[in-house]
């Protein structure tokens, strides 16, 4: 069977990675995470002074951009990739509330984005891979063979995220985590390099009220569809 690469793009908490991560790990392809390089940077922001009264100090950023590197590696107890800067692993530590409403910011840094694709056109040399992002089969893969733009209303993606801190324990404000949600999709749409957009050829899926047993279905019938040539 031919490998193709798969493309997921869509807006905040619209369970993209869910989708991605079990589509790569049922078809035997490699699941990269593109929010989470952008988290990892913005983790590395954090961790190293650079967030300033101002904004972000991005003079400094970019002369540490080149020694910054991303990479995935597969839990073997979970079998689900976790997410490593430089060497270490921070998946838990980039999904923190203090990262996400500070990484839109970072990801529309035109400096940022231009490292962070090459090293996603990189990872996806082979084929067989599952990417999920914002500008994934616009600007990285715009000659991925599968493309899907998930949608959901911002409620629902705010009560997702909710769930989802507080089922590891972290302290979580629905109303907070709904303004980040309509901050984020407003950065993301209207950021000056790679807005979000759905490609021409993608497929949509509002996934509001499906559950995510649903959306593995559909999605793997997309993909049986796209391998086939029927897509």
């Amino acid at each position: 069977m031919k490998k193709i690469t798969i493309a997921i793009d869509g807006y905040s908490s619209c369970g993209k990675s869910t989708m991605a991560k079990d589509l790569a790990r049922e078809v035997g392809y490699i699941y990269i995470d593109s929010g989470a390089m952008y988290r990892a940077v913005t983790l590395y922001c954090l961790e190293n002074g650079l967030f300033t009264p101002d904004g972000i100090d991005t003079e400094k950023l970019e002369t540490m951009m080149p020694n910054i590197r991303i990479s995935f590696q597969l839990n073997p107890e979970t079998q689900r990739p976790m997410t490593y800067l430089n060497g270490e692993n921070v998946e838990d530590r980039i999904r923190t509330m203090e990262v996400s409403t500070r990484v839109s910011p970072v990801a529309a840094i035109p400096f940022v984005r231009e490292a962070l694709v090459k090293q996603q056109q990189e990872m996806g040399q082979a084929k067989g891979i599952v990417m999920d992002g914002r500008d994934i089969g616009t600007v990285v893969f715009p000659d991925a063979e599968l493309k899907i733009f998930v949608v959901a209303s911002a409620e629902i993606r705010a009560q997702r995220r909710y769930d989802e801190l507080k089922a590891k324990g972290q302290e979580a404000s629905y109303e907070e985590i709904l303004a980040n949600v309509k901050e984020r999709d407003y950065i993301d749409q209207n950021r000056e390099v790679s807005p979000l957009r759905q490609a021409e050829d993608a497929l949509l899926l509002d996934n509001s009220n499906l559950t995510i047993e649903e959306q593995k279905q559909w999605l793997k019938k997309r993909f049986e569809e796209a391998v086939n040539g029927k897509c």
